[in-house]
């Protein structure tokens, strides 16, 4: 196993990479193109995931920055969205603590970590890579279930008014397909960008 260190300096601009990407991820949506074999008798196609790129900003950070960078990356995302701005996908504010996916947005945060540990911790390879990004799907996933399992067992109000497994489909098994073809883009994307950065 290797383990290599990204310098403080390094590590503050991938706060502030990850922050931006976080951000620009909510708002842009995730598509993948028709198969090349089909281009010359339909042309090229792109056809919706269901999801945007904001977790695939999260494990991308993670991937590049480390563990320290993409944590304190998405503590600022969280933090700005529960102050001051609109970064949400549905808005912002304290209010979105009672909002069913606030649960995954927190999950962000060690799901950041741990895809940074795990990814700095292997050699640079892509099977690591994709299993350094699996690895911090499944925290934010495990985390947002958490956090809905203990709105339904402490009875949150709004939270509570929507049958546990009725959100668990919404927020976990309808876009996880979605999610799964973004870590295979970040995977390759952090593969090509640790070796043309040397780390």
């Amino acid at each position: 196993m290797s383990s290599v260190n990204v310098a403080a300096p390094t590590q503050l601009l991938w706060v502030l990479i990850g922050i931006v990407l976080t951000i620009g991820g909510t708002l842009l949506e995730a598509f993948i193109a028709s198969p090349p074999w089909s281009w010359s008798q339909s042309g090229i196609y792109a056809y919706s995931l269901g999801v945007t790129w904001q977790v695939g900003a999260v494990l991308l950070v993670g991937c590049l920055g480390g563990k320290s960078a993409a944590a304190v990356s998405q503590i600022a995302y969280v933090l700005l969205g529960l102050t001051w701005f609109d970064v949400f996908a549905q808005g912002g504010g304290l209010g979105y603590l009672l909002q069913p996916s606030f649960g995954y947005l927190l999950g962000f945060i060690p799901g950041a970590w741990i895809c940074g540990w795990l990814a700095f911790r292997l050699p640079v390879r892509l099977e690591f890579l994709a299993l350094s990004c699996v690895f911090g799907l499944l925290t934010i996933h495990l985390t947002g279930v958490g956090y809905l399992l203990m709105a339904h067992l402490f009875q949150w109000a709004s939270l509570s008014a929507v049958p546990f497994w009725q959100a668990f489909l919404t927020y976990s098994i309808h876009p996880l397909p979605g999610q799964l073809a973004i870590v295979c883009a970040v995977t390759v994307m952090s593969y090509i960008l640790r070796h043309l950065m040397f780390y």
